[in-house]
């Protein structure tokens, strides 16, 4: 298979600059720089308080990527909020559907797809018809990928904060074990596979390593925290170093 692609999410940027009325540092700047040094794609994950990515981040990111048709916009949100509005102005390559409430932190769960499975149906098949690629954000639950296949997802994104959590612990090869067991569920139910939350430049190259077809990864608040050390650029290569690291 091809390599892990790599798709850098700026919303952190975005809720550096939100602090002050001062417009910088720049959304569309840090997405270009990551871009010109090998990331191959952007995410946004545009809440409804507007906490971080605002709607004309979004906008401005998508008239960016245009000039790039070989990289990939990805827009994460919930589908009962705020983010099929994105997906119907904007015609990203990729939605990611994320169950998270309106008042959640950071994503922390799967989709539950005997509750919510028949309302995605709808909107997967309309995110469809406008041309984007639709993954679920999940647990690692290998029992779990028949039933996003059923409901119309191309792409399942698997929640590594566990793995990420257990790193360095007794209970690190348990958890790659996990997501390798999902990860190949997830290939017989006729599904690609992307991975996100907490990945690092530590973890991220074992975890590659050994879960099979891992298409993307969608990295944020660490590769930012990394890039006020070593900048945008190093930073990306730094990552894609780790993605070389898993696949020589």
């Amino acid at each position: 298979m091809n390599k892990t692609a790599l798709s850098v999410n700026v919303n952190l940027v975005a809720q550096v600059r939100n602090r002050r009325n001062l417009g910088f540092p720049s959304v569309t700047r840090a997405a270009l720089l990551c871009l010109q040094a090998g990331a191959q794609g952007i995410t946004v994950h545009p809440r409804p308080d507007e906490r971080h990515i605002r709607p004309h981040d979004v906008q401005e990111l998508a008239e960016l990527l245009k000039a790039w048709p070989d990289r990939e916009f990805n827009i994460e949100g919930n589908p009962f909020q705020n983010l099929m509005g994105f997906v119907r102005a904007q015609r990203p390559q990729q939605c990611t559907f994320v169950p998270d409430s309106e008042d959640q932190p950071t994503s922390d769960h799967g989709w539950d797809l005997t509750r919510d499975g028949e309302r995605l149906r709808p909107l997967i098949a309309e995110a469809h018809a406008l041309g984007a690629r639709v993954s679920l954000f999940m647990d690692a639950e290998p029992q779990a990928m028949a039933a996003a296949k059923a409901v119309g997802a191309d792409r399942v994104e698997l929640y590594t904060e566990p793995y990420a959590a257990a790193w360095g612990t007794p209970g690190q090869a348990a958890q790659l074990q996990r997501f390798t067991r999902t990860a190949q569920a997830a290939i017989d139910a006729g599904l690609e596979i992307n991975a996100g939350h907490d990945l690092n430049r530590d973890n991220l190259a074992a975890f590659l390593k050994q879960v099979p077809g891992v298409r993307e990864v969608s990295i944020g608040h660490a590769l930012m925290a990394d890039a006020l050390e070593l900048g945008y650029a190093a930073t990306v290569k730094e990552y894609l170093r780790c993605i070389d690291q898993a696949f020589a």
